[in-house]
């Protein structure tokens, strides 16, 4: 299902898909990137895929009240038109988190790196090339529970979209207000994902700061094994799992966010310490 903006009297108005999602109006205040200045460690929040930054917003706001300097991005093709990302290889994206890596780096001493699912995938790589206080990944897949996705490279032509569908039961977990993402994905998209995870993987070995993965037991997305992959694959010697419980994959707008934050906050600390 392609999305389309319905412009009435200079003002944008939702929409419906077939699947009964309701289009969201991106322009909302919600959905642009912030920097939240506070004190001389900096955090990157990172949404994962087809998401926005609201997505982030909340933990942004709960670790800029604890005294970080917080900054959140959209990624290239997100938040604007699903169809967009079908222009987008995951090099993009890595690309747009290094920059504003690089951004924040100049205004803070210290700067960690927090993602979401691709978002994590994406902290991880920040950690193998950029080497930031600290890294927390969160439902960060080392593989995902379909077997389809490789098959996106192929598909594409004729598949041109792939929808999300409707969950009731996920939708009740989460803050509604922030859950501001595509109802989809262009199927050529599905491959970049696909190549993001594997390239994240491949260099897990580089991943030397002090490590947090977050994974939910009811995480339907990703597969169950991935905290135990990254846990096992880098070489950082500080390093840590959370594990949350009756959450689904968008854990940063669930109730179990607090939880995240403190054990960032926490991880955090202890990478200022070691950085004395």
């Amino acid at each position: 299902m392609e999305y389309r903006m319905i412009e009435q009297k200079g003002e944008t108005q939702m929409s419906q898909t077939k699947d009964g999602r309701s289009l969201v109006d991106f322009t909302s205040p919600l959905c642009q990137p912030f920097f939240m200045q506070g004190g001389r460690h900096g955090v990157l929040l990172i949404h994962g895929f087809t998401g926005s930054v609201a997505h982030m917003r909340p933990m942004g706001e709960d670790l800029h009240a604890l005294g970080y300097t917080v900054m959140g991005i959209n990624l290239p093709g997100h938040a604007t038109r699903m169809e967009d990302m079908k222009d987008c290889i995951w090099t993009d994206w890595l690309s747009a988190a290094k920059e504003a890596y690089v951004t924040l780096k100049e205004k803070c001493d210290l700067v960690s790196v927090m993602g979401v699912s691709m978002g994590g995938c994406l902290a991880l790589m920040l950690a193998q090339q950029m080497r930031p206080a600290a890294c927390v990944a969160m439902a960060t897949p080392m593989a995902v529970q379909t077997k389809l996705l490789p098959l996106c490279r192929i598909a594409w032509p004729v598949i041109r979209t792939v929808p999300w569908g409707v969950n009731p039961a996920r939708d009740a977990l989460l803050d509604k207000e922030y859950d501001l993402g595509y109802g989809g994905f262009p199927t050529r998209s599905g491959w970049q994902l696909y190549l993001a995870i594997k390239e994240a993987r491949r260099n897990l070995h580089a991943v030397c700061c002090p490590l947090l993965v977050v994974q939910s037991d009811a995480d339907s997305l990703i597969d169950h094994k991935s905290a135990d992959v990254i846990l096992s694959g880098v070489s950082s010697t500080v390093k840590g799992r959370l594990s949350l419980s009756g959450v689904p994959h968008l854990c940063t707008i669930s109730r179990e966010r607090p939880r995240i934050v403190s054990a960032a906050d926490e991880l955090f600390r202890r990478a200022e310490k070691d950085a004395r």
